[in-house]
């Protein structure tokens, strides 16, 4: 049977000793490894593993402090507004009127924050376009809508 020249050569580089191609050691060297080892261990640690225990603390704070009337994100992609604690583990969410679902605490991405309630009368102190205007606050005298003349 023939093989093809590029199979034989792949197959004598695979099969050779690699005694041949070591090099001699270095006296002492070990030492090098281990501290370069120690580097990467320290980099990767203030790098990656830090922040992200940080923001697994932060997560787990924002998360016990869910109280009712929060607006929430649930990891699914919900909003919704937080109705009723039930236990530890599970709040009730309200997604539109008349619809709540049970939702483990653990699955919520953000909590938002409290929402306030619109008024019933739907004003919110709009001044009467009537009205005088007032004195400025810079300086005593009162404003007017006279417009200065050029002579």
């Amino acid at each position: 049977m023939k093989l093809a020249p590029s199979i034989i050569a792949t197959l004598a580089v695979l099969t050779a000793t690699p005694a041949y191609a070591q090099t001699a050691g270095q006296a002492g060297g070990g030492y090098g490894f281990f501290v370069m080892l120690a580097l990467m261990f320290g980099v990767f640690y203030f790098l990656l593993i830090r922040p992200q225990q940080k923001r697994q603390k932060e997560h787990k704070a924002m998360i016990e402090a869910v109280r009712r009337g929060d607006t929430v994100v649930t990891a699914g992609g919900m909003i919704g507004r937080v109705t009723k604690v039930i236990d530890d583990n599970e709040i009730q969410v309200e997604l539109s009127e008349n619809v709540r679902v049970r939702v483990l605490k653990g699955t919520l991405a953000d909590v938002r924050g409290k929402t306030e309630p619109a008024s019933s009368s739907g004003s919110k102190d709009k001044k009467d376009k009537s009205e005088k205007p007032e004195a400025s606050a810079a300086n005593d005298e009162p404003a007017n809508d006279k417009t200065p003349t050029s002579d």
